[in-house]
């Protein structure tokens, strides 16, 4: 079992761990703990680093299999041993960048629920950009725009961002805590992890996040598509 680091601490960048499994064929390692995000949720997994005494290795990917994280490293470097200590660096540039684009996609979900009751069907996100998809039948340039007033407008009153992680039974019975239109929590799920923008969203989710909306910074609808009778598509880009 890996422990899940970033998931109490976001703002972890450097951490030390102990290799506990090695697969030659990925090319990769498993720690009995990690800072790095391996991806999910619409989130890309980080990048960065892991040194032993002798070598520094690039982490190019990550893979969440079961209760572990593989750190699947660059081909061009020799995989430590099984028990080797480890101190991890995560990219840090680029995670803030994710960690903010992430926010600023609970405060757009957070806006568009609690104004005009639309479910989340899909979504996914790059460094400072991303798109989500919500339960609309129609969506207008205007309309576009009074969003985006809206959700620039809740950035700046500098929501505190709080994470939580509750059982399960405790979880659910938070009204609305699942935003997306399938319930995407396996049943065999025993904690459930929220993360809350306090007056404005609380919803269940695995991924790093800032510690207040004002990080985030400002934000722009760049865009917007049907993509079917019921389902739109909304393109969000950090501008600062």
């Amino acid at each position: 079992m890996t422990e899940l680091l970033y998931q109490k601490d976001s703002y972890l960048q450097e951490f030390e761990g102990i290799v506990t499994e090695v697969d030659p064929e990925m090319h990769a390692v498993c720690l009995d703990q990690t800072a790095f995000y391996p991806g999910g949720g619409g989130q890309p997994h980080d990048t960065g680093w892991l040194s032993t005494e002798q070598s520094k290795m690039d982490v190019v990917s990550l893979k969440k299999i079961g209760d572990q994280v593989w750190h699947i490293l660059s081909t061009d470097c020799i995989l430590p041993y099984h028990g080797t200590k480890i101190l991890g660096k995560i990219n840090w540039d680029r995670r803030y960048q994710l960690m903010r684009t992430h926010s600023a996609m609970h405060v757009l979900c957070g806006v568009v629920f609690r104004d005009y009751g639309a479910l989340v069907t899909g979504g996914n996100m790059d460094p400072l950009e991303g798109r989500m998809d919500f339960e609309f039948e129609s969506l207008t340039r205007d309309l576009v725009t009074v969003i985006e007033v809206a959700v620039n407008s809740e950035i700046q009153k500098d929501h505190p961002i709080r994470v939580q992680i509750l059982p399960r039974e405790t979880a659910f019975q938070i009204p609305d805590l699942i935003r997306t239109k399938i319930n995407l929590l396996p049943p065999g799920i025993n904690e459930i992890r929220t993360i809350e923008l306090e007056g404005l969203d609380l919803q269940a989710d695995g991924g790093t996040h800032v510690h207040s909306t004002l990080e985030i910074g400002k934000t722009h609808i760049v865009d917007y598509k049907s993509k079917g009778k019921i389902n739109k598509r909304i393109y969000l880009k950090l501008i600062n």
